[in-house]
């Protein structure tokens, strides 16, 4: 028999027969660990989970389904995934999980045709559906009880918000009696900022709608080599350590640069003759053009080849910029005696940069493999990037692989936002021949060839 009371004093304890006619208890505060409480206790109508990896978000969902399925005897649960077929190895396995680590196997039977869990006592059902059969999606009812709760795994894979609001609008439906009560959890990972769950559940609050962001560090049943594999990546990758590790927004699978963080600096006090590092560092400049449909793009960078770091601290985004706008920008910056390396595809419009005063705009280097050429160059680099320079930072976020019809990253890169990006590989073409010397290098060098009035003193023979 189940014993569907929540103990107060002990958090949330589920008391089951243990055979024999014992009993067991089962303390969920130490199953489900730390981190979730208001997740457990919430209501709302949609409750949306953000989160890096191994931060517990699926384990735990799976763990309060199966609790509050046998607590409330009439409620059934929808599980979603965009591929139908992608369920197996994932939520029906995480499901399946839950159920044997509270002790409860007995009370389940799992089958694959249908794939279902169908919890015995009841007759209650967990169905298992995917988006790649809207017509099932929208068409699902049990045999007994209401189909009160839906749970859309990965929902960052339902790339379109019309399907996600025909599910919403199929289930759960009508009136569903207290205390039971209806509620879509979505869990998923945030890879890009610009999906629409983004907009939708976290820029704007509504009392419908409980969001939470969770992170590895939550997760008390990692041990130490798996708290290492983060530790490491946060030294080396930063930017995807942010959204697997910390769960924030961005994207990682098939991002092309993932080594590069927004923070502030003082870019005189860096490069400049004070500075000890000074010597270290090039100023570059690139510009692509674009018209109506694209914008020109202007970057300056400070490039460090010693120390492989790059500091983006200046840039221009606009568009319908005539070649004569462009030369009062530039001049307005302070840049127009600097050496520019603009697309070699406007010839026409360097000559006219070059009227204009712009003397040392010169084309960038074109031919084989040049655009991959120059993200490898880019790639051996970290970058920091000016929170000024929000145009970058988009730009950075968005710039990815290009996926073949299979999903497999292709050799290239996605040609969209990508105008400061180009712009970033013209500048670096002049950092090819760049070999940094410290100061006492290029005295010492001076010196040894330089002739004094000692050398005429004799001594010749």
């Amino acid at each position: 028999m189940i014993d569907r009371g929540i103990r107060a004093d002990t958090g949330f304890t589920l008391f089951a027969d243990g055979g024999g006619g014992g009993q067991k208890r089962i303390d969920l505060s130490k199953v489900v660990g730390r981190g979730y409480r208001k997740f457990w206790e919430c209501r709302s109508r949609y409750r949306v989970v953000k989160g890096g990896k191994a931060s517990k978000k699926s384990t735990t969902a799976a763990l309060w389904f199966i609790y509050h399925l046998m607590k409330y005897p009439q409620s059934n649960l929808l599980v979603v995934r965009n591929v139908f077929r992608s369920h197996y190895y994932s939520t029906f396995a995480q499901l399946k999980w839950a159920i044997d680590k509270l002790g409860v196997s007995e009370y389940w039977k799992a089958t694959v045709a249908p794939l279902e869990l169908k919890f015995l006592p009841t007759g209650q059902r967990i169905i298992f559906l995917g988006f790649d059969d809207v017509h099932k999606l929208a068409s699902t009812t049990v045999d007994s009880g209401y189909l009160c709760w839906v749970w859309i795994e990965e929902a960052f894979e339902i790339e379109s918000e019309a399907d996600f609001d025909k599910l919403d609008l199929s289930v759960p439906r009508g009136e569903i009696p207290p205390p039971l009560f209806k509620q879509t959890t979505l869990t998923f990972n945030p890879w890009n900022e610009g999906h629409w769950l983004k907009k939708r559940f976290f820029d704007k609050k509504s009392p419908n709608v409980f969001t939470m962001t969770t992170n590895y560090k939550i997760n008390e049943f990692l041990d130490k080599t798996d708290i290492a594999v983060f530790e490491r990546l946060k030294r080396e990758n930063p930017r995807r350590y942010a959204v697997a590790g910390l769960g924030e927004w961005g994207v990682s699978e098939g991002l092309i640069y993932e080594r590069w963080e927004v923070a502030h600096f003082d870019i005189r006090a860096l490069t400049g003759n004070g500075s000890p590092d000074g010597w270290k560092y090039k100023h570059v400049f690139g510009l692509d053009y674009g018209y109506a449909n694209d914008p020109t793009a202007f970057i300056a960078m400070a490039v460090n080849t010693a120390d492989k770091e790059i500091y983006i601290y200046d840039e221009h985004y606009e568009k319908r910029m005539l070649n004569g706008a462009i030369a009062k920008m530039i001049i307005s910056k302070g840049y127009a005696k600097e050496r520019i390396r603009a697309d070699a595809a406007e010839p026409k419009s360097n000559e006219d940069l070059r009227r204009l005063g712009i003397c040392r705009v010169i084309p960038a280097r074109k031919g084989r493999d040049s655009v991959l050429n120059g993200i490898a160059r880019l790639q051996e680099y970290r970058m920091v990037v000016h929170p000024s320079c929000r145009n970058t930072v988009a730009e950075l976020k968005s710039y990815r692989w290009k996926k073949g019809g299979g999903g497999e990253p292709l050799n290239m890169p996605e040609d969209g936002s990508n105008h400061l990006m180009d712009a970033m590989r013209y500048a670096m073409e002049d950092i090819i021949a760049f070999r940094p010397r410290p100061p006492s290098d290029r005295k010492a060098k001076r010196r040894t060839a330089e002739i004094s009035a000692s050398d005429f003193k004799g001594g010749w023979g």
